[in-house]
């Protein structure tokens, strides 16, 4: 088995919320810089930059897989990975249709851009990404599974857009692999807080908007750097395992 040091939540300049500094050659060294070698980038309902981050990355020793942080129509945020860029492309089509038609206003909610590999700039994004879609929750899971994707609630106990402060349940229709805690708690803490997570995985990233918000407390004992890896290694699979360092 190999061993990973990982951060599942990764935003981009396409994200209105995230630092202009977060394009794709920059996010590669920085978390590099912080010892990691397996990422995700998961912009609000969008992308476009994921294929530019996994050009930045190659060569480098670090793996970026392909995802979003989608926003459900109860303002509850999920990650969405996927193994491939198609099978997210394929997603995206689905959140396109899904997105209500407003402008952004970057002046409030802030700049929405598309870049290459290397950073420069393509476009402006100008649909508002920083909203909800119309799909559920349970929507969310069964649309984003049936294109192999792998559903992770996000930051379940923040006050904001939490699963659980939100919501305040736990489904086991959602066949949910595991439940990501923000980085103000440890997994212990958060199953004592909150006692319906008792059964579940639970997964620690830094949600990164800037360069210095890499985490680096999630580790993963498995055989390659893949979103099947993963979900075994949630699983305690043939020896995989994965766990939270907590500083």
């Amino acid at each position: 088995m190999n061993h990973y040091r990982a951060d599942l939540h990764v935003h981009s300049v396409l994200s209105p919320c995230a630092e202009v500094e977060m394009i794709p050659p920059l996010i590669v060294q920085a978390a590099l810089e912080h010892g990691l070698n397996l990422i995700a980038i998961t912009d609000r309902n969008a992308s476009e930059n994921a294929a530019a981050v996994l050009q930045a990355a190659a060569g480098s020793g670090l793996t970026v897989l392909p995802g979003m942080e989608t926003q459900s129509r109860e303002d509850v945020h999920l990650l969405c990975l996927f193994e491939t860029l198609e099978a997210l492309q394929a997603w995206q089509q689905q959140i396109n249709q899904a997105l209500p038609c407003l402008p952004n206003r970057p002046e409030y909610f802030g700049e929405q851009f598309v870049v290459d590999s290397s950073g420069e700039f393509i476009r402006r994004e100008e649909r508002l990404l920083l909203t909800a879609t119309r799909f559920s929750v349970e929507e969310i899971f069964e649309q984003a599974s049936a294109l192999g994707g792998l559903v992770i609630p996000a930051h379940v106990d923040r006050p904001a857009n939490g699963l659980l402060t939100t919501l305040g349940v736990v489904s086991p229709a959602w066949q949910a692999a595991a439940f990501e805690i923000s980085r103000h708690l440890s997994p212990d803490q958060a199953r004592r807080r909150f006692p319906s997570l008792q059964p579940y995985p639970l997964i620690q990233n830094g949600d990164v908007h800037s360069l210095e918000q890499f985490l680096g407390s999630l580790w993963f004992e498995m055989e390659h750097p893949t979103l099947k890896e993963i979900r075994l290694a949630l699983q305690g699979a043939d020896e995989r395992r994965f766990g939270v360092n907590i500083p």
